[in-house]
C-alpha cells in the first residue's frame, strides 16, 4: 500500500491521519485506526446521533434526511415483494425504522452509539447495540446507509451481514465515493473522508471485490445526488473556515454534472444479491 493523502479530523479532534491506497481492492484505508473510537463520536457536531437542528447545516441535514427516508422506503419496497423483514445497521436515532414499520415492514435496527439508541428509545424504537447481539435470524432486506465505512474488522462484519441475509434477500449499501469530482477537488478537506470515523473509503471496484468473496453481486448502482451539495458545504467550511454556500452549491452541482459521464458520484447506493 502507498500513501494517498494526508488529512485530519476537522470536525472534532483536529488530529492528523493518513489514507493509504490498497491497489488490489482499489480502496483507501485510514491510518492510524484508534482502538477506542467512541470518543470521536461524542460531539453535538456528529449530527446523525443527536437530531440537532440549530445551525443552517443542521437544518439542511434534517431536511435532506426526511426526503431521503421516503426514497429509501421506495427502494426497499421495490426489492421486497413478499416477506418484509428489514435490518437497518447503523440505525442512528431510528427515523428510517419508524417509517418502515409504519409502512408494513417488520423492521429492526443495530446502533452502537448509546446516545443515538437513547434518542431512538424516546421515539419508541429499541435498537440492538451490535451485530453480534442479533439472534440467529435472517432478513429479507439489510440496509447500511453510510455505515459500512465505519465498521471495524471489515471482513468479519461483511461475513455476518451476508449470514443474516435470506437466500433471496437484498443488501443495500450507501457509501461515499473517493473517486468523485468533489473528492478530487477538495482533496484533504473533503468532508466525506471524515477520519477517523471513516475507516475505509470505497470505489465501485472495492465494493464488487469485497462482496464477491461472499458470493454477492452488484445488481444496481444508484447515485445519491444530494450528497455532493452537503459534502461540498462542509468541505468549504473545512478549507476556508466559512460556509461559502453559493460556491458549495455550484461545486456540488458541477460534481453531479461531471458524474453524468464519469458515473462517479459523491456517494453511491449499491444493491447486492446472492449469486
Amino acid at each position: 500500500m502507498k500513501l494517498f493523502l494526508k488529512t485530519k479530523d476537522f470536525s472534532i479532534s483536529q488530529e492528523a491521519f493518513e489514507l493509504y491506497h490498497d491497489d488490489e481492492l482499489d480502496m483507501l484505508i485510514s491510518k492510524p485506526q484508534p482502538e477506542y473510537l467512541d470518543a470521536y463520536y461524542e460531539s453535538e457536531v456528529y449530527i446523525s446521533h443527536t437530531d440537532a437542528n440549530k445551525s443552517f447545516i443542521d437544518r439542511l441535514y434534517q431536511y435532506v434526511k426526511r426526503f431521503s427516508i421516503r426514497k429509501k422506503l421506495k427502494l426497499i419496497n421495490y426489492y421486497s415483494k413478499k416477506r418484509k423483514t428489514l435490518l437497518d445497521v447503523g440505525a442512528g436515532t431510528g427515523d428510517f425504522l419508524i417509517t418502515a414499520n409504519s409502512n408494513g415492514w417488520h423492521a429492526e435496527g443495530v446502533e452502537p452509539s448509546h446516545k443515538a439508541r437513547a434518542k431512538a428509545l424516546e421515539k419508541g424504537i429499541s435498537l440492538i447495540d451490535r451485530l453480534e447481539a442479533i439472534p440467529n435470524k435472517k432478513y429479507n432486506v439489510i440496509t447500511l446507509w453510510h455505515v459500512l465505512e465505519h465498521l471495524p474488522d471489515l471482513e468479519n462484519q461483511i461475513l455476518k451481514l451476508v449470514w443474516h441475509l435470506e437466500e433471496s434477500g437484498t443488501l443495500i449499501i450507501a457509501v461515499p465515493n473517493f473517486k468523485s469530482y468533489d473528492a478530487t477537488y477538495y482533496k484533504e478537506f473533503w468532508a466525506a473522508y471524515d477520519v477517523p470515523r471513516h475507516l475505509w473509503h470505497f470505489s465501485k471496484t472495492a465494493i464488487e471485490k469485497l462482496f464477491a468473496k461472499h458470493e454477492m453481486k452488484i445488481i444496481k448502482v444508484k447515485p445519491m445526488l444530494f450528497d455532493s451539495f452537503y459534502v461540498s458545504l462542509l468541505s468549504e467550511k473545512y478549507k476556508t473556515g466559512r460556509q461559502n454556500i453559493f460556491k458549495a452549491f455550484v461545486l456540488g452541482l458541477w460534481s453531479n454534472i461531471v458524474a453524468i459521464r464519469s458515473k462517479e458520484y459523491s456517494s453511491h447506493i449499491y444493491v447486492l444479491q446472492k449469486r
